[in-house]
């Protein structure tokens, strides 16, 4: 008996022993990935005195919002926030509506040389991007000389290559779909077919309906990459329209400039430079906020964790 309860005992205990070892990999990650949010926030309300004071490293000990106030002036927040919402959320828009029709014609549909376009869809994505940016630039130079309609420098092309599935990352926009609709059994296609619904009529009424969670995923995740895209956004855009990201890789030249021509004192630091990052990251972390239990929900239904 006293063997069966030392058995027992140590059955009981390696479950609690498991759950402790999951815990602490799970803080050790999250601390990776925290600790430079969480010292982005310090110095950002950090004073010039607390960023060289050797003996402050996360308090200040003089809370201040100065920076912000600086860092915003520098970024032209009134204007670069307000554009940067718009311009990715259309490109975002567009990487959803096109993400979504091609998963479903891959999931639904067997049509000739799918397997090749299959492929071709990855390797789109293998590809480095500087690779494919040459001849993608110069294709659309070629064709504003051939349609006398400039499209460099205006957001045309980036749109374009989201309705035509070459947005950033849209193949794994793409296969989120895919994987999702080959989870929506094909019984409720065909009972919309014996209702009278076309593909047109399935794809809306039984599988965008049934897809709310995945298509709330896909749009973050495209918005958000957008959001941060800078190569192609400064190769294609250029500098006609001015965005968030793209002032904050250009603070330290812009606030050198600002405070020349103010005739400021003021120099630049650390807690400029971190309340600028704050600044650009914090539409993000507002928008992950509101949004964060149906985005967790769509994940898990999307099986992006491999189930």
């Amino acid at each position: 008996m006293k063997g069966m309860k030392k058995k027992n005992r140590a059955v009981n205990v390696f479950p609690k022993i498991q759950k402790l070892l999951i815990y602490f990999v799970l803080i050790c990650i999250s601390f990776v990935f925290l600790k430079p949010v969480f010292g982005i926030i310090s110095k950002t309300f950090m004073s010039s005195a607390d960023v060289i004071d050797p003996a402050v490293e996360w308090l200040p000990k003089k809370f201040s919002i100065g920076n912000l106030k600086v860092a915003a002036g520098v970024l032209k927040i009134n204007k670069t926030l307000w554009n940067s919402i718009m311009f990715s959320g259309l490109l975002a828009i567009c990487q959803t509506v096109v993400s979504a029709l091609t998963g479903y014609a891959l999931s639904r549909f067997n049509f000739r040389f799918k397997h090749f376009w299959f492929v071709m869809i990855l390797l789109a994505f293998i590809i480095p991007v500087p690779v494919l940016m040459v001849p993608r630039l110069m294709m659309f130079v070629s064709f504003q000389e051939t349609i006398k309609f400039t499209l460099i420098g205006t957001p045309i092309p980036q749109v374009l290559m989201a309705l035509l599935g070459q947005g950033v990352y849209s193949t794994v926009l793409i296969l989120i779909f895919n994987n999702f609709f080959h989870m929506i059994p094909h019984v409720l296609d065909e009972a919309a077919m014996i209702d009278g619904a076309g593909p047109l009529k399935v794809f809306y009424h039984v599988v965008i309906k049934m897809s709310l969670s995945t298509i709330l995923v896909v749009f973050l995740f495209s918005f958000v990459w957008n959001w941060n895209e800078t190569y192609i956004t400064g190769t294609l855009l250029r500098n006609s329209i001015e965005l968030l990201p793209s002032k904050l890789s250009l603070f330290n030249s812009e606030f050198d400039s600002m405070a020349s021509a103010s005739g400021s004192a003021f120099k630049i630091n650390e807690a400029y430079k971190m309340a600028a990052t704050f600044i650009s990251i914090a539409p993000l972390l507002v928008l992950y906020a509101f949004v964060q239990k149906r985005f967790i929900q769509g994940i898990e239904n999307t099986g992006i964790t491999g189930e």
